[in-house]
Formats: structure tokens, C-alpha cells, sequence
């Protein structure tokens, strides 16, 4: 007799991996949650939204950094990564999260590592006010390699119409830029990361896998502080891959670039030593991480003085451009 068991798929494992979930994930709902845990498809009410709102959606995942996770620990973490990243993606637009749903694969089924992630995931969401509304878990030997997992998620928010970000049209040569500090590289560059470990420190320091184990963090509460202080954002941009180069002109008109002075912020040392490991370029290192600043907000510059309460340091300006592009400007050494 043949069962499904035998082809590497245990379907007892994913219930009790639900099991092991469950309490976490009902934590997140919120009164907009009609379903239950196991529905096929998670149902939000959308009463609340009012007229004039706008869904805003972002689907991502945390790269390799579980590849980083696996070798030392650390999956609550990844489950941590991957909702703060698309707080932090839909925020750029204005939009608060609503509910998140997660993809979970695998070769093989660990129910204490998928429950992890998913507590990881519930906690972030609890955080911001988010509902953990669904997922799913594969179980796919043949696809994944022994060991390896991947984490993908979906969320989506809400924005009225008019407060929509980038203000576009309010973009001018002269604005400032804040940098709101990042505690780790988030979840981009770990291919680069490893690969420098792997050929220059074969013995890492346990402060530094902790730093590069460090979740990404959610800057929905940094900006509300921020327009507590009266100061109103033009544009945010989230430095996540394609570093400083690709994202901030992703909220810039074509006509405008931005200017960052370096040296107006502390590089985090784990930066420094990464790009001392294999001899990084700026041009390198600024595209590939966010280099201790993980999200840059423009802002009119006479709310700088305002915006200096905050602690958050003006580290550029935008300035007039053909090309719409980003340039460095002194050093950071």
C-alpha cells in the first residue's frame, strides 16, 4: 500500500504545524476579520474604509536571508522580515495595512519551524494593527533542496485618495531628505553577505550574525511621529534592492534627483566590516544595501527645523536633474 507519506508529503505534520499557529495567528484579528482560521479564503470588511479610499497591495519575500536563518536560528525573525518589509512598502503610498497572508514552502515539513515563522509573522502584524488573514504551507520535496525553506506574503492597506504618496507635484530642487536608520540590512544583499562570509571570515563574530539576523524593521510608527511633530512628508522611499540608485528616483519626477551627503550618518560597523571583507565599492555597497538607513523621506525644507525634534538627520537634498539620478556626494570612511 502507497500513501502520500511515502512521496515525502506528510499531511499530518501541516495540521499539527496549524495547530502549533493557531492561537498566534487568531491574536491578530481584528473586528474587519469574518472568518476563521482553515476557511478557504479569509474575509475582511471593508465598512470601515469610507468613501474615497484606496486599496493599496504589495507582494514580497525575504531573498536568501532564510538560507542565513537556517544555518544559525532565527526564524521568527524571518517571519518578522517579511510583514515589516511590506508595512514598509505599502507606507511609501500612504496606505496602513489591513491584512497580510503568507506562502510557506518547503522540502520537508517542520511544524515548530513553520509555526515559528508564522508567530514571527503575527507578532509584526499585532504590531501595526494588521490581520493575519490567511496562508498557505507546501510541502514540495523535489522542488526544495533538504533543509531549505522559502517565505513569500501578500498585504494589502488603505489610503484615502487625497493623501496619497509621492505628493508628485510638490517636489521641488531644495527639498530636504531625512533618513530614518535601519537596524540591520533588512532583507536585501544576502547573497552578496553570504558570500563574502563564506570567503573571508569563516568564523564570524556571534555579534555580527545577530545584526544580519536582525528583523526588518516597520517605519509606520516613525513616520506618525513625524507628522506629530506638524512635519508633512512629500515623498518616503524604501531603501530595500536596488539600495539608494534604484529606489529613491522610483518617487521622483524625472526632472528632479537627489544629492546625499555622506558622513551625515554613522555607517552601522556591520556595514563597514562587509564592505572591508571584500573591498566593496560605494557603487556597490549603496546599490546592494541600505547602508544603515532603510527608509529616506522628503520633506519641505522649512520643516527641517521641526523635523530636527525627531532625531532623524537630514543626510540630502533634491536638486535639479536630467537624468533623475542619485549621486554621492563626500565619504562616509
Amino acid at each position: 500500500m502507497t500513501n502520500y507519506a511515502d512521496a515525502g508529503v506528510d499531511i499530518d505534520a501541516g495540521n499539527r504545524a496549524v495547530k502549533l499557529m493557531g492561537d498566534a495567528v487568531r491574536s491578530t484579528n481584528t473586528s474587519a476579520v469574518l472568518s476563521e482560521l482553515g476557511a478557504f479564503g479569509g474575509l475582511f470588511s471593508t465598512a470601515g474604509l469610507g468613501d474615497g479610499s484606496v486599496l493599496v497591495a504589495s507582494t514580497d519575500g525575504v531573498g536568501t536571508k532564510v538560507e542565513l536563518a537556517a544555518r544559525h536560528g532565527g526564524w521568527n525573525g524571518v517571519g518578522r522580515d517579511l510583514v515589516n518589509h511590506c508595512v514598509d512598502d505599502i507606507l511609501v503610498q500612504g496606505a496602513r495595512p489591513l491584512f497580510f497572508l503568507d506562502y510557506i514552502a518547503t522540502a520537508k515539513l517542520v511544524p515548530e519551524i513553520v509555526a515559528e515563522i508564522v508567530i514571527g509573522m503575527a507578532e509584526a502584524c499585532k504590531e501595526v494593527g494588521c490581520a493575519l488573514l490567511g496562508g498557505e504551507t507546501a510541502e514540495m520535496p523535489g522542488v526544495y533542496t533538504e533543509g531549505s525553506v522559502d517565505i513569500a506574503g501578500t498585504i494589502v492597506g488603505a489610503v484615502h485618495r487625497d493623501a496619497l504618496w509621492p505628493r508628485t507635484d510638490d517636489l521641488r530642487p531644495g527639498d530636504v531628505l531625512l533618513g530614518m536608520a535601519s537596524d540591520s540590512p533588512h532583507t536585501n544583499g544576502y547573497s552578496l553577505i553570504r558570500l563574502l562570509l563564506d570567503r573571508h571570515d569563516d568564523d564570524p563574530s556571534d555579534d555580527l550574525i545577530e545584526w544580519l539576523l536582525t528583523p526588518h524593521k516597520s517605519y509606520l510608527g516613525e513616520v506618525d511621529e513625524l507628522r506629530a511633530l506638524g512635519v508633512e512628508p512629500k515623498a518616503l522611499a524604501h531603501i530595500t534592492g536596488g539600495g539608494f540608485f534604484e529606489n529613491i528616483p522610483r518617487v521622483l519626477p524625472d526632472s528632479i534627483g537627489a544629492e546625499i551627503q555622506l558622513g551625515t550618518w554613522d555607517v552601522p560597523a556591520g556595514f563597514r566590516h562587509l564592505v572591508e571583507l571584500g573591498d566593496v565599492p560605494d557603487s556597490e555597497s549603496f546599490r546592494t544595501w541600505n547602508m544603515g538607513m532603510g527608509l529616506i523621506v522628503a520633506i519641505d525644507a522649512d520643516d527641517a527645523e521641526a523635523a530636527s525634534a525627531s532625531g532623524h538627520p537630514v543626510i540630502g537634498r533634491l536638486v535639479e536633474s536630467d537624468t533623475g539620478e542619485v549621486e554621492l556626494v563626500g565619504d562616509w570612511r
